[in-house]
């Protein structure tokens, strides 16, 4: 998938839409069989492609090097904890179902892609050529993360949710700097997001300070079209939906997600142009404001800290390899993951076990 086919879906259809599966085969609290999982998945792939959206996305996790074994549950999803959902996660779907999921995708004339978690997640998305990167807003300073997605070259979608706007400057001067193009998603995390939080004028203000990107909007409302169609008429491009055959499932995203029958009459206002005639008035907020994503309540439980990946013995010369970005953040008393690329090639004064926070004091 090259940024090209991007445009011309655009060119073509005027907005590139997403159904965000996401984790949203996984609908029971309790466990089911691989099969199921995977029928369930092929579920929301057909209906997808019979919406009419562009493509699929699904999220991947390895919690080897995503989440640290400490108990934490966050607010947006009170049923499991997070390490033994981001677990769950990891063991139902290896890599062969992700394969499955892609070659099934393929047949049905939809773009499959999914958000790695952790550079390890990411490095399992590359083993089946996934066509483009997205990467969740709790990941945008994990430069473990982008410096491995970036060597692809690949494009790259990243969500604003919870990051500043100069924590969001960094990542794209970053990543333009390596080259792949870029798509920005306006994002409020918020589960589900209330119309008036959505300042949509935010997206006039991305358009401007980054030409060179292609700007959509990640949507977290509930069932009223009318927000994602004002976004289209405030200029996104793409629009990314979480998708779900009923917000009555159980599990972290199901509650906000667009059903199919919703996801169909989303395409085809779009098509009509119907967000031509909407009215941004109430939606629109204040231009210069800053993201939401600078003060909100899941950035603890979501950003990374550094960790060793492995064993490091003391005056060894810290490699890429050597380094795991880990959750959750508000636990881990050590570096942040933005700081990966200022502790390379330092040499340590002490050693460290797997998965001991880096901190400063290593190398001093």
């Amino acid at each position: 998938m090259s940024k090209k086919l991007l445009s011309d879906i655009i060119s073509r259809d005027g907005v590139f839409v997403i159904a965000e599966i996401g984790k949203n085969f996984i609908q029971t609290e309790d466990p089911q069989s691989r099969e199921t999982y995977l029928k369930n998945a092929k579920e929301l792939i057909d209906a997808a492609a019979a919406a009419g959206a562009h493509a699929v996305k699904f999220q991947t996790h390895e919690v080897e090097d995503e989440q640290m074994n400490i108990p934490v549950v966050s607010p947006h999803f009170q049923g499991s904890e997070r390490y033994a959902w981001v677990k769950r996660n990891t063991e139902e779907a290896p890599i062969e179902f992700f394969k499955e999921l892609k070659e099934y995708a393929d047949k049905k004339g939809i773009i499959f892609f999914s958000t790695p978690m952790s550079r390890k997640a990411a490095q399992k998305l590359e083993s089946i050529n996934v066509p483009f990167w997205k990467i969740g807003s709790g990941d945008v300073q994990d430069h473990v993360l982008l410096d491995y997605i970036a060597g692809t070259k690949k494009p790259v979608i990243i969500s604003t949710g919870m990051v500043s706007m100069s924590e969001l400057d960094d990542a794209v001067k970053y990543l333009s700097e390596k080259g792949p193009p870029i798509t920005i998603l306006y994002c409020v995390s918020q589960y589900p997001c209330p119309a008036e939080h959505f300042n949509l004028s935010t997206i006039e203000l991305l358009k401007e300070k980054y030409p060179h990107a292609t700007i959509g909007f990640s949507d977290h409302s509930v069932g009223d079209i009318s927000i994602p169609l004002a976004a289209i008429k405030m200029g996104a491009q793409v629009i990314e939906k979480h998708f779900s055959m009923s917000r009555d499932l159980w599990g972290s995203d199901h509650k906000v997600s667009m059903t199919p029958a919703e996801m169909k009459e989303l395409v085809e206002a779009v098509k009509r142009k119907d967000h031509e005639k909407v009215d941004t008035t109430s939606f629109y907020g204040t231009k210069d404001k800053e993201l939401e994503g600078a003060g909100n309540k899941f950035r603890p439980y979501f950003n990374k800290t550094l960790v060793a990946g492995c064993d490091i013995p003391a005056g060894t010369t810290i490699t890429s390899d050597m380094l795991y970005a880990m959750r959750p953040r508000m636990h881990i008393d050590g570096l942040p993951s933005h700081s990966f690329h200022q502790v390379l090639n330092k040499k340590t004064k002490k050693g460290l076990k797997k998965f001991d926070p880096i901190s400063d004091d290593l190398f001093k």
